[in-house]
């Protein structure tokens, strides 16, 4: 049976991949990540035909970044999607504008905090302010924390000072850049195993090539499940 604390990246290139892929992992894997690679192959189709007929958790990864009111608006739209998780940028303009647009709808909103590919160099190429990587997550939780998230996007190095905050009581931590043992890093460069991360304190991980890539990807769903468990 599955267990919602895994998260499966449906980073695949169309719909009929990804419902393709929800089949045959079944009934291991209950909630699944849509992200902006596949909304223009069918990827809202592909979270409501998974939600509604397959009764599967939906997570929208979308990253939402704009002025409040564009930010609202969209919140409100995809809202009525029926979704679980929704994701926007940290910032808390847009935090409080998406809490808005989500206001009466069971979507979470879940704030990006620093995008787990991201190192001190890649900042610095974006001119973003000194500091530790760490520090600044912890920072960007905080805040994004007080302009009323449901929880945070961070990597697992970051999970356990997060939860440390007073302001993440009741909050969730989901976190991305998770690699089973023996796998590939690909793009991530702060990264930690399933249950390594759960430890630190992630409510939830979000495994995409790992599982997918897998020449079985039903079996790499599993060792994953059994390395949750402990």
């Amino acid at each position: 049976m599955s267990d919602d604390r895994l998260i499966v990246a449906l980073d695949v290139p169309d719909a009929l991949s990804a419902l393709a892929l929800a089949d045959m992992l079944g009934e291991h894997v209950g909630f699944y990540k849509i992200g902006l690679g596949m909304l223009t192959g069918g990827g809202l189709a592909a979270a409501q035909e998974l939600k509604d007929e397959r009764g599967k958790r939906i997570f929208l990864d979308m990253k939402l970044f704009d002025i409040g009111a564009t930010v609202e608006a969209a919140v409100r739209g995809l809202a009525r999607f029926d979704l679980d998780f929704l994701t926007v940028h940290g910032d808390p303009h847009v935090v409080r504008a998406a809490m808005e647009g989500a206001a009466g709808s069971n979507t979470k909103i879940l704030a990006v905090t620093v995008l787990t590919s991201l190192d001190r160099g890649d900042l610095d190429a974006c001119l973003i302010r000194e500091g530790d990587v760490a520090d600044l997550v912890l920072e960007r939780a905080a805040r994004a924390f007080e302009a009323g998230a449901d929880g945070v996007i961070a990597s697992p190095h970051e999970a356990a000072g997060i939860r440390a905050l007073s302001e993440a009581e009741g909050r969730l931590i989901v976190t991305p850049g998770v690699r089973p043992r023996g796998a590939a890093t690909g793009d991530q460069k702060r990264i930690a195993t399933p249950r390594a991360a759960l430890d630190a304190g992630a409510d939830h991980i979000v495994v995409g090539r790992p599982v997918w890539q897998a020449q079985n990807p039903v079996q790499a769903a599993r060792a994953i499940l059994d390395e949750i468990k402990g």
